[in-house]
């Protein structure tokens, strides 16, 4: 229609400016393309709203088959607009107008049409405004209506002006976020507190300079959380819990390609908190999942993953494509664990406005990822900091060595610096964590664990240009412990350290047995301190413990490092006869992970295997010495099934038995028995266990002196 006339025109007019410069006005700009966009609604997930706009004549939006629709395309700025051109597909309108708004609520006509064709339609048009819409009254057919393209020409305006909410604005590689028409650099923090304590540390991570914190979960908690981040000048992060989140091994199994009910579910309470919550000055942005794609190949293989990753990536833009409905004032993306998971969402969510990745020891890579990947979305990090477990190599007892407070510190320095630079593309992130937590991954990670401030608090304060503190840590420059030490006995560690301040050192210590039975919580040791030397007992319980030296400077402040220790049973004076003697039992588990598990193996001299009974009381060992025999001492290594009450007993023929021991007070680890007793047979007759297990025994030795 107008469409040669007007491309003949706009040549003309580049043809005069190449004659007389200044003498017309430059050719309008393309405004449109790659803006976020939505719509009224879509008939399904491979027709989004962004399709309109994304330069590609292949892919288009399509609505569901109703009346009225409308698509939306938001300019990032109040625009000056003149002209719209549209590429319809078959289903396309008769009767729609095209719109202008400066706020998204309220519309004003630039440009109205009756008996439309279809095909390419292209309208000069005078108005202004930050948003442009087309708004379908009547369909041409049975269908909804589809674009291919919709493409909006003019003069882009100035920032927005406050008031204006939270916008991904720019193009490609030259992005920003605003809040209010200004520059937001997310300088956060993950948030560990309840939400209810929100007010009480807030005023903290203002002072650090932090302007955003990220939660997980949005429900009705979370208003006093919001509530002390807007008092604070603060912003949130407001996630949405979608199994099976965490990574691998976290949450539970759904099927995103038939379980429709969750989806439906997840969905309303997604759409519930958005509109609760969708006009709170504390809120940043909407991010839907955590660490799902990766997560999933913990309950997938093979095609059947990939089928799951797919479905999963386009759940997300239904939920994105439904906030956006709801919330058109603040941005919505996903993060996962690793930035492959970015290959679906490229492919299969359209929708997102920004893409969040969660990336510790890799976080520098983060940056090439993107561009090998062709991405075309900014980014943030949801989590980072210091290399975690899963990235740093085994230390000599085999589990992973965890690195020193003062390499922990430089970690947050050295990711924050990455995350930063990737300009125009990386809007910041949100290191991980702000949280009382006092455990083993609270010592790994967190800023403030048990409340008390070290080095990595300070390094992000000072990375986030927040206040300069008056008093820092303790620094421990080394700590050095034997690689094994026998269960029950002294352990020397011998540490360095000084305070910056000059303030005292208060010494304590503390063991933690993840390595041996995946327990966080940290056990404090009483602690004898001689100089540099602290000297602590070693646990009774066999296998490697985490041992942790805590330096307190009495200003709130904490050094902590840890190290492991292989605890290992006392070797007792004399023989052991029983060793590798012929063995009996009343059970002995069959079946199971690492079964069987036999009676011969608690006399095999293995630390390393055991006997493992039934779930039951009483349970009976029997070791044959092969002939009477006197003896003084009788040690057991308990695995962590261990007994509360039995006795040992002696035998000259098996059948006739005397108790030369007895406990009810058996706490497991390793016991170590004094007694002088003759027989050829001894048995371990255990009547009560300490566990809801059977019983477990590495090792039963019987020594003669």
């Amino acid at each position: 229609m107008f469409r040669l006339r007007s491309v003949g025109t706009v040549l003309a007019v580049l043809v005069g400016l190449a004659v007389v410069p200044g003498t017309v006005s430059a050719a309008p700009s393309l405004l449109s393309q790659g803006k976020p966009a939505t719509a009224s609604s879509t008939e399904g997930g491979g027709t989004p709203a962004s399709a309109a706009v994304d330069g590609d004549p292949g892919t288009r939006w399509s609505s569901a088959w109703s009346d009225p629709q409308w698509l939306r395309v938001d300019l990032g700025a109040t625009s000056t607009v003149t002209r719209v051109e549209l590429d319809w597909e078959s289903a396309h309108a008769t009767s729609f107008q095209i719109q202008v708004s400066d706020n998204g609520d309220s519309w004003t006509p630039i440009r109205s049409v009756t008996g439309g064709t279809g095909g390419r339609q292209g309208f000069d048009v005078t108005g202004t405004g930050r948003y442009v819409r087309v708004h379908s009254t009547q369909r041409a057919n049975g269908y909804g209506i589809s674009l291919w393209e919709f493409r909006v020409y003019g003069e882009q305006g100035s920032d927005p002006q406050p008031g204006t909410g939270v916008r991904v604005t720019g193009s490609q590689g030259n992005w920003q976020l605003t809040v209010d028409g200004q520059p937001w650099v997310v300088k956060g923090l993950t948030w560990g507190p309840p939400a209810a304590d929100a007010a009480r540390y807030m005023p903290e991570l203002k002072s650090m300079g932090v302007n955003t914190v990220r939660i997980w979960g949005t429900d009705a908690s979370t208003r006093p959380l919001l509530d002390a981040a807007a008092a604070n000048g603060l912003r949130v992060i407001n996630g949405f819990w979608l199994q099976p989140g965490g990574g691998p091994g976290s949450g539970g199994c759904v099927n995103y390609v038939t379980d429709g009910a969750y989806k439906a579910d997840m969905l309303g309470q997604i759409r519930q908190w958005v509109t609760t919550y969708k006009d709170h000055p504390g809120v940043l942005m909407w991010n839907v999942g955590n660490e799902s794609i990766l997560g999933l190949q913990n309950c997938y293989s093979g095609a059947e993953l990939e089928n799951q990753r797919v479905a999963y990536a386009k759940y997300i833009n239904e939920a994105a494509q439904a906030i956006h409905a709801i919330d058109t004032n603040h941005p919505v993306t996903n993060t996962d664990a690793w930035t492959g998971a970015w290959v679906y969402l490229k492919a299969h969510t359209p929708d997102l406005d920004l893409y969040s990745v969660n990336s510790y020891g890799n976080v520098c890579k983060v940056r090439q990822d993107w561009i090998d990947g062709g991405y075309t979305k900014p980014y943030i990090l949801t989590e980072a900091g210091p290399a975690g477990e899963w990235e740093v190599p085994n230390d000599a007892n085999g589990v992973p060595a965890e690195p020193t407070d003062v390499q922990k510190r430089d970690g947050y320095t050295q990711a924050w610096n990455c995350i930063i630079g990737h300009r125009g593309v990386s809007f910041g992130g949100t290191l991980f964590h702000y949280g009382t937590e006092y455990d083993f991954g609270a010592v790994w990670f967190n800023l403030t664990p048990a409340g008390k401030k070290r080095l990595s608090f300070y390094a992000v304060q000072r990375a986030f240009g927040g206040a300069t503190p008056a008093n820092t840590p303790p620094v421990i420059t080394s700590m050095t412990l034997p690689q094994t030490i026998a269960a029950g006995a002294q352990l020397n560690i011998d540490v360095a350290a000084s305070d910056p301040n000059g303030d005292a050192i208060a010494w304590s210590a503390a063991f933690n047995s993840k390595y041996i039975d995946n327990s966080g919580g940290l056990a404090n040791a009483p602690v004898q301190v001689n100089g540099n030397r602290l000297t602590v007992t070693a646990p009774d319980r066999l296998g490697v413990w985490k041992v942790y030296v805590l330096a307190e400077d009495g200003r709130g402040n904490i050094g902590i490092e840890t190290k492991s220790v292989r605890v290992v049973a006392p070797q007792p004076s004399g023989v052991n006869v029983a060793q590798g003697k012929p063995t009996t039992a009343s059970s002995y588990q069959q079946v199971g992970d690492g079964a069987p598990y036999p009676p011969s193996n608690a006399v095999d001299g293995n630390q390393g295997s055991r006997w493992a009974t039934d779930w039951a009381d009483p349970q009976w060992l029997r070791v044959d010495l092969g002939a009477v025999t006197t003896f003084q001492h009788v040690q057991l290594v308990w695995e962590g099934a261990f007994g509360r009450a039995y006795e040992i007993q002696v035998s000259d023929d098996g059948n006739n038995w005397r108790s030369v021991y007895g406990t009810t007070t058996g706490n497991g680890g390793v016991d170590s028995i004094d007694v002088t007793a003759t027989g050829r047979y001894v048995r371990l007759h255990a009547t009560q266990r300490g566990t809801g297990w059977g019983y477990s025994l590495f090792e039963l030795g019987v020594y003669r002196r």
